[in-house]
């Protein structure tokens, strides 16, 4: 009702008519941003089954969980590697959490192994935690950007 007396009252003055265009619209915007955003906030994790095997690479903006296998590299921002899981690859992701088996490198700002991992590679982190009873084969090296792909030659010693 309220936007409907502006519309009236903007309607007779044809200076005013442009500026209750935008009016409207802008009333709608934020109702349709605010469902766009609480279900990219709130959206479920992909997961890959136990029984699925992936041969290649797999890359998503949001968050998996993998219970399968993956022989290629994965690249996601909320990476979970379940217990029945088997990774052949790098793994890349802004927090990883690893249950099941890694072979390979492991890059992320925040990363955890919990009791369950097993993992035989190198990793680079911003924050690591490893729990009791993971099984960690690889060096471990602390980055301020883990994610940046030219990070990776730091392992290297220097050629001088």
């Amino acid at each position: 009702m309220f936007s409907k007396t502006r519309v009236t009252e903007t309607r007779p003055t044809p200076d005013t008519a442009p500026q209750a265009a935008p009016v409207a619209p802008e009333r709608s915007t934020p109702e349709a941003q605010a469902p766009a955003a609480a279900p990219r906030a709130r959206v479920a994790p992909s997961v890959l089954s136990a029984d699925l095997t992936v041969t290649g690479n797999i890359k998503t903006q949001g968050d998996i969980q993998i219970e399968g296998t993956v022989e290629g590299d994965i690249r996601a921002h909320q990476l979970t590697i379940g217990e029945t899981a088997t990774i052949k690859g790098e793994i890349v992701g802004d927090d990883v959490i690893v249950n099941g088996r890694v072979i390979g490198r492991v890059r992320g700002l925040k990363v955890r192994l919990t009791a369950t991992a097993r993992v035989e590679g190198d990793i680079i982190h911003k924050t690591i935690a490893i729990e009791s009873g993971a099984h960690f084969e690889g060096s471990v090296q602390r980055q301020e950007d883990p994610l940046n792909n030219g990070g990776t030659k730091k392992l290297a010693p220097p050629t001088e």
